[in-house]
């Protein structure tokens, strides 16, 4: 939306400055994108007087001008045809830039004369496209800035042009006179009287004007008057200046009367040429296939139900968006028949998006008119023409009826206190409301019909805060409900999920966000892809299903990334999945894939693939970092996409903590990855919570006795797992066994076939007394009871 400052002074009475204008549009709601000032780059240029003008001696185009200027005499080279003596011209000195033709002045030689400065054109002054000559001007004093002349001798060509953004919401905006309402309200101003004086009827027409039964929901109320008689041809200078400003082409006096409506008093009109249409005019919707050749030179087919405006020999407007070539008006237009109406915004909208049409009266009827000035927008219009084009007006011609929009509120001034924080006193409410145009009966306000955005007492209030200026609000803190320090606003389960985000990030694991839906197959891959988790309507065919585990989406991202020559990664993802349709079957994970190499190839040799033992190391870190227990037990039974051989399951009983190990080579398979790849899956609601909430460590417990450590070699069936034989060892004495580590493993030799040998070191840590040997033989006397017992193996001798 834009608009010049002599424009908004149309309806402005104000000595405002342009600075204080921009910032009151801003702080109201209506952003300023942008100020182009012309005077701006002008400032530097000052007036001068050309005392003497000789012919330069090696030039007979040059003269060589003795020039009165603000430092002093000066002399300037010219070639223009007018330079002499006596006249009053504009001034660029050293060091001024001339925008037209980007140069900055400096001192120059000019055939081995010098010269200090410049006299300017008007094509170099970007001023219009004159350059003939230098310019002239009546009157002005040596020195004066010539922004300043132009300011006060001819404004229109200093003219800022404000451009403000509109939000949707403020359709009354979309006309200066909007704007201007609202800057009187601010108190930058008075808004100024602009009655309307209609033109009176010299004639009755025979036109009639019908709006079908079925359109009067899409079209309430159509009025026109045609005029006899009217001259068309260029616009007065003052309109084709207010258009060009703002960037709209001068096209013929009667188009640009309507475009200077659109923007004066968002009222969209259409000119008809009278004697163009046959028969009487009918607002309908139409069949479907009619076709138009608008005033864009494009023709359109209409769809069903899209309403139109048609005379006897077919459609002639596209109502509300665009009129019709055939009918349009050109400089033999005598007759013309001017029409105002109003439009339903939403149908509006739902036929410029389907005919693919952006014009000046779609973008506002969509947004929203004033239904109450149908009839005196019209009325502007025909005496506009009236008086500036001559002719006779008709009386007016009328379909429908002006719709009623009318409501009212109850202005609670209290309201504003409580809402938006201002105290704002009741006059200044009230006196607000009434600038803005609102009617006050008592407490209640009737909303102005131009105002469709206004729906309730909040929006009272919101006017009142918004002229008011939200800048003058004071933050102020809510009141503590408890003092000390706060309780924590996270749950315990949004807090594992970040604990468990930012340990996995630290151990070198890059986050993946995938989608929460995917293909059948990948979701019955991993123990999904039932009815219960099937979406109704999917987005593809692909994304037919909730996902059943965070791992397919990693696997999918891996196959990604190695399809682009990415080998080696650590990947993980933290989020919901599903086991069923019901609330209770969510769950929270957080996953990780380990794929490739732990790194790039060194001249050490460290680079290795990951292994099994790498998931198994990251999961116990994030299980710790959650606050699970250090001693949990290891179990096999995994699900099918886990290798069965190189997976286990983290639980304490039957609550399963955590799973880690390889992924099933088919699995692997089907998802295109090339492995093996390794991975761990956290269920992050299976941690016991702990039983003390405090964030403070307990105290550290460091024994002062001396540890003892001891080797054992057990012969066990090779079936045997290493983690039986350590929690073997660590139940035989729970109370001085402090640590089992395993060391080394035998297979062949002098052991049997199906046999191998285990060796564990255990680590004893007396709290009471020192150790004796009758202390410890009866410890290992018992880790070998206790490891014979549970897995039937023997000590090695």
């Amino acid at each position: 939306m834009k608009f010049t400052l002599s424009w908004l002074k149309d309806h402005l009475e104000t000595d405002a400055s342009l600075d204080d204008i921009t910032y009151a549009l801003t702080d109201l709601g209506l952003e300023v994108e942008g100020v182009t000032n012309p005077a701006a780059k002008l400032s530097a240029f000052t007036i001068g007087k050309v005392i003497e003008a000789e012919k330069h001696p090696d030039a007979d185009k040059l003269r060589i001008c003795q020039v009165e200027t603000v430092t002093g005499m000066s002399q300037i080279i010219c070639g223009a045809p007018n330079a002499r003596a006596g006249i009053m011209v504009v001034i660029a000195q050293p060091g001024v830039y001339v925008p037209g033709i980007d140069t900055t002045i400096g001192v120059g030689k000019i055939r081995g004369v010098e010269s200090f400065g410049m006299m300017c054109s008007e094509r170099e002054m970007e001023l219009s496209e004159e350059h003939d000559g230098i310019i002239e001007l009546e009157s002005g004093e040596v020195g004066q800035s010539f922004s300043d002349w132009l300011a006060e001798h001819d404004p229109a060509r200093v003219d800022p042009v404000i451009e403000i953004a509109i939000t949707p919401n403020r359709p009354d905006a979309l006309g200066i006179r909007g704007v201007a309402r609202d800057l009187a309200a601010r108190g930058l101003g008075k808004l100024k009287d602009r009655d309307v004086v209609p033109v009176p009827a010299s004639f009755k027409y025979d036109l009639l004007v019908s709006i079908d039964a079925d359109t009067l929901d899409g079209c309430p109320v159509f009025c026109g008057r045609v005029i006899r008689g009217v001259k068309n041809g260029p616009s007065p200078a003052w309109l084709q200046q207010a258009l060009r400003a703002i960037g709209l082409r001068p096209i013929s006096f009667l188009v640009d009367v309507t475009n200077f409506f659109t923007m004066d008093r968002n009222r969209p009109l259409h000119v008809f040429d009278a004697d163009k249409l046959a028969g009487n005019l009918r607002v309908h919707r139409a069949l479907g296939g009619e076709n138009i050749l608008a005033l864009d030179d494009k023709a359109y087919t209409f769809q069903a139900g899209q309403m139109v405006i048609s005379d006897d020999n077919g459609a002639q407007s596209i109502a509300g968006i665009m009129g019709g070539a055939d009918t349009g008006c050109s400089e033999e237009t005598v007759n013309v028949f001017v029409e105002s109406a109003y439009w339903n915004p939403v149908q509006i909208a739902y036929t410029g998006r389907a005919l693919q049409i952006n014009s000046d009266a779609r973008y506002r009827f969509e947004r929203g008119v004033d239904p109450e000035f149908t009839p005196e927008g019209l009325e502007l219009a025909v005496r506009l023409i009236v008086d500036n084009a001559g002719g006779q007006a008709s009386e007016l011609i009328q379909a429908g009826k002006v719709p009623n929009y009318a409501r009212a509120y109850r202005l609670d001034v209290a309201r504003v206190k409580s809402l938006v924080g201002m105290d704002i006193p009741e006059r200044t409410q009230r006196a607000t409301l009434t600038d803005l145009g609102f009617r006050l009966e008592g407490d209640i306000a009737h909303v102005p019909s131009w105002r469709p955005d206004v729906l309730g007492e909040a929006d009272l209030v919101e006017e009142v805060a918004r002229v008011a200026s939200l800048t003058k609000l004071v933050g102020i803190p809510f009141a503590r409900v408890d003092l000390g320090v706060p309780k924590s606003v996270l749950s315990l389960g949004q807090t594992r999920e970040q604990t468990a985000r930012r340990m996995i990030a630290s151990l070198g694991y890059n986050e993946c966000v995938t989608y929460s839906f995917i293909d059948h197959a990948a979701a019955a891959m991993f123990g999904g892809g039932t009815d219960a988790t099937m979406l109704s309507n999917p987005i593809s065919s692909e994304m037919s299903h909730m996902r059943p585990s965070l791992l397919p989406g990693l696997l999918q991202a891996a196959a990604r990334n190695q399809a682009r020559g990415i080998m080696d990664m650590a990947l993980f993802e933290v989020g919901p999945i599903w086991h069923g349709g019901e609330p209770e079957d969510q769950e929270t994970l957080a996953c990780g894939i380990l794929v490739g190499h732990t790194g790039p190839k060194d001249v050490h040799n460290t680079r290795r693939a990951v292994d099994v033992y790498d998931a198994k190391a990251d999961a116990e870190a994030v299980l710790h970092a959650l606050g699970a227990p250090s001693k949990v037990q290891f179990q096999r039974g995994q699900s099918d996409w886990w290798h069965p051989g190189r997976s286990a399951r983290m639980a304490l009983g039957k609550t399963s903590l955590a799973g880690f190990g390889e992924i099933h080579p088919k699995v692997l398979a089907a998802l295109d990855v090339k492995g093996p790849v390794v991975a761990f899956a956290i269920h992050t609601k299976n941690i016991p919570t702990p039983k003390s909430t405090s964030p403070t460590r307990p105290a550290l417990s460091i024994s002062d006795l001396q540890a003892v450590e001891r080797d054992f070699a057990f012969v066990v069936d090779q079936s045997v797992e290493a983690i039986t034989v350590v929690n073997a060892v660590q139940g035989a004495e729970k109370a001085l066994i402090e640590e089992v580590r395993v060391f080394d493993e035998f297979i062949g030799g002098s052991l049997a076939e199906g046999l191998k040998s285990l060796a564990v070191t255990v680590r004893l840590q007396p709290k009471d007394a020192t150790l004796k040997d009758a202390d410890i033989e009866a410890v290992a006397a018992k880790i070998v009871e206790k490891v014979t017992k549970v897995t039937g193996g023997t000590l090695r001798s």
